[in-house]
Parts: C-alpha cells; sequence; structure tokens
C-alpha cells in the first residue's frame, strides 16, 4: 500500500477511536462536564442545570454509573462528575473515586438541587452542565463527540472556547474510510503504529470480559448463552462480547478500549476476534492486523450514521467483528464485502433505546448475524443481492444506504422511543 495515500489518516483514525473509558460513554462525558465546570469555578457549587440532548437521555437513563455504589441517571453522573471527577482523565474521570465520595456522591444528591432540562437544538449530541453557588456560575459544553469540549466559561468569561463554526467537532476526515483500501492498509500497517492501541484493546476489553462471564453482573447474557448452546467457537466469541456488556452496563469499573464513542462497540468489535484468534493460535501480529481491519469496518459504517442515533452500533461492530474474522481466515476481499452485506441486509432494523443490560444481547445477535453472513458466503456463494431491500450493487453503496436509513430515517424512530421511554 501506498503510504502517501491515506496511510497516515488511518493510523490517526485509530489512534483517536480506541481510546480507553470507564463507564458508559455517555454519563461519563456528564460526569466530565460536571468536574469541569466545577474546576473551572473553584468551588463546591449549590446548584447544578444540566441541558442535554434526546440521546443523551435516552443512553444514561438506565444504565449504572461506576464508581457512585450502583446509581443510575443523568442527576447521579452530574453528581458523580462534581464531587469526584477528575478533569484532567477524559473518559477516566471516575476511576479514582474512593469510597468516602460515593458517600459524599449520595449526600449531595439529597441536599443539592440537579436541574436537567432538554435541549431544543438540532445536534444529537449535546451536554451543558451550567454550576453556580456564592454568587458565581461557571458551566462546560461538550459537543458531537464525548470529549468535545466546546466551550468554559466563568460568569461572563470565556476560559476557552472550541475553534470553528459553533464548535464543530474536529478530527482526522473519515471519507477515505473504504473497505478495499481497509484492507489493504491492514495487510501492509507497520504495527509499530498500532500496536500500542490495539494491544490496549486486546487487554482492557478481554479483562472485561472475563470479569462478566466470572462474575454476576446484568442479566449474565454471556454466561447463559454457554449455559444454553455449549462451547463452540462461534459461541464463544458472542458470549465474549455479552459478557463484556454485561459488566459494563451494570456499572463494572473496570475500562475498556472504545470504537466510535461507544465501549459496547469496542468489545463487539475486538472480543469475537480475539476469541478466534486465540483458539486458531494465530500469531500476535495477525491478530492485530485483523484487529486493526475490524475497528475500521466498524468506524467506516459509524460514520454516515452519526456518533448517537436510534440505530443500533452493535450491528455495525458484530459485522466488523465478522470481517475481523473473516481476515483471519485469510478471507478475500470478495468474501468480507460479501460478508459486511449479508451482515446489514439481516439485522440493519436494530433500534437502540439506550444503553442498558439488554445491549448484551442485542450484542451477541449482532455477533451471530455476522458470522452468518461469512458463512453464507464460504458455504455455497450465496448472499444478498441487489434491489434486496437496502442493499445495493456494491459494499459501499450498501453502507451508505445504511447510513441513510439510520441517520434520516430514523429521526422520528429516535424521538418515539424517547417518548416511549420517559414519556408517561
Amino acid at each position: 500500500m501506498d503510504k502517501t495515500l491515506h496511510y497516515e489518516s488511518y493510523v490517526q483514525i485509530l489512534k483517536e477511536e480506541l481510546i480507553p473509558a470507564m463507564g458508559c460513554t455517555e454519563p461519563i462525558a456528564v460526569a466530565l462536564a460536571a468536574a469541569k465546570a466545577r474546576e473551572a469555578m473553584g468551588a463546591m457549587p449549590e446548584k447544578t442545570r444540566l441541558e442535554v440532548s434526546g440521546n443523551i437521555i435516552k443512553n444514561v437513563k438506565a444504565v449504572t454509573v461506576p464508581n457512585t455504589g450502583g446509581l443510575k441517571g443523568l442527576e447521579a453522573a452530574t453528581a458523580a462528575g462534581i464531587v469526584a471527577g477528575r478533569e484532567d482523565l477524559d473518559l477516566e474521570v471516575l476511576s479514582k473515586v474512593t469510597p468516602e465520595q460515593i458517600q459524599e456522591m449520595k449526600a449531595y444528591l439529597d441536599s443539592h438541587e440537579i436541574k436537567v432540562v432538554p435541549y431544543l437544538g438540532d445536534r444529537v449530541f449535546y451536554i451543558n452542565v451550567e454550576v453556580s453557588g456564592g454568587g458565581h456560575t461557571a458551566s462546560c459544553e461538550i459537543m458531537d463527540y464525548h470529549t468535545n469540549v466546546t466551550r468554559i466559561q466563568v460568569d461572563d468569561k470565556v476560559l476557552y472556547q472550541a475553534q470553528g463554526s459553533a464548535g464543530t467537532a474536529k478530527k482526522t476526515d473519515r471519507s477515505v474510510l473504504n473497505v478495499k483500501e481497509i484492507l489493504a492498509f491492514a495487510d501492509t500497517v507497520d504495527i509499530a503504529d498500532v500496536e500500542e492501541v490495539i494491544r490496549r484493546q486486546i487487554a482492557y476489553n478481554t479483562a472485561i470480559s472475563k470479569a462478566g462471564l466470572e462474575e454476576k453482573w446484568g442479566a449474565q447474557v454471556g454466561k447463559h448463552l454457554l449455559e444454553t448452546y455449549g462451547d463452540s467457537l462461534p459461541v464463544r466469541a458472542a458470549a465474549a462480547a455479552a459478557a463484556g456488556s454485561d459488566a459494563r452496563m451494570s456499572g463494572c469499573e473496570l475500562p475498556v478500549v472504545i470504537v466510535s464513542g461507544s465501549g459496547n462497540q469496542g468489545m463487539t468489535t475486538s472480543l469475537p476476534v480475539i476469541e478466534y484468534a486465540k483458539a486458531m493460535g494465530v500469531s500476535e501480529e495477525k491478530m492485530i492486523r485483523a484487529l486493526v481491519a475490524a475497528d475500521l469496518i466498524t468506524i467506516h459504517q459509524k460514520t454516515s450514521i452519526g456518533t448517537l442515533s436510534a440505530f443500533c452500533g452493535a450491528v455495525s461492530a458484530g459485522t466488523g467483528a465478522a470481517c475481523g474474522i473473516a481476515y483471519l481466515k485469510g478471507a478475500s476481499y470478495e468474501a468480507i464485502a460479501q460478508t459486511i452485506t449479508n451482515a446489514l441486509g439481516t439485522c440493519s432494523g436494530m433500534v437502540c433505546d439506550g444503553a442498558k443490560p439488554s445491549c448484551a444481547a442485542k450484542i451477541a445477535a449482532a455477533v451471530q448475524a455476522g458470522l452468518l453472513g461469512y458463512d453464507m458466503y464460504v458455504n455455497g456463494g450465496d448472499g444478498f443481492c441487489d434491489g434486496e431491500g437496502i442493499v445495493k450493487e456494491d459494499v459501499e453503496k450498501t453502507i451508505a444506504s445504511v447510513g441513510r436509513m439510520a441517520r434520516e430515517g430514523m429521526r422520528r424512530t429516535d424521538e418515539v422511543l424517547l417518548d416511549i421511554m420517559v414519556g408517561e
């Protein structure tokens, strides 16, 4: 592969995307904004106003915030950030909480007003935490993705303002991604350029999956898969990813490496590939290359969908995982392209109704759909064809059609889902 093409962009995309996070990333982003607002004011707030978009409300409602003693919800995430957040640790903002601070959070919730109001603008991802006390106010605004702080202000003084129009998120251009070039990049990338982020992904995500299988977390979907269907390799692959979500959605304090802003997607993309790589006895280099392929194919799918939507991101990640497994097996571009088409043609209607324990079951279904998509091709060259629903004549157009469906077609679905979840 010609390194002057998009090589550096692909490396940078992986570095931007594969970052560690403790806890579901939406409540953690709320905690981060709260911690930064408190730090800017320089005192413990008396009152807090939290303005958030609908997708933030949806993804925080039912998930346990780590290091809070089992608390859930927007108020809990805000209080955790105010009382114990380390504003310098980004998505590991709650990783240094002490037992004493957990008790302080609960007392703070009982004695201080935290008012949640819906954001009425057109951004899908929006958080603004405004704190007040002692005659002063401070605020922190985050837009578009979880660590994209766009403004910090104290009273009338702006301490920080992001560059660009309305704080538009600045990241490496994802439009350069395409399946054929991703596979070429995975084949030829200098391992030294990606090994730090990929090895961290392997270590972190494997650890939380192990916790999900060995301990009692959530609905224990990973355990139930193994107990019900046995320990064949495809079942173990789905169970590994589901178990990580079992733990993470229910407050496990182990960090994960995320993909496309999501820990669930990070685990779904990587853990099945790791499970297959170990079972096949491939070299560490081969596993790293397969994970590079899986991660970038997942990111490519999510680029046109957006960070948050009514479309369940596990579908993209399960598809990416199946492509990584196919890569381990020496699959051609044609086989991987058809795997993507088959998987997306199977379960692209799965909706995101927030972060919660049932995400683990959706993850298992997405991994199984991805593996089915690959098996269909391998065991007869079968696949879904142009004109069959959302499927188009080539894989890039199919990915684009799914992105359009999720981004444009499911806007109203998102509104109805939120109304169902929080309405009377």
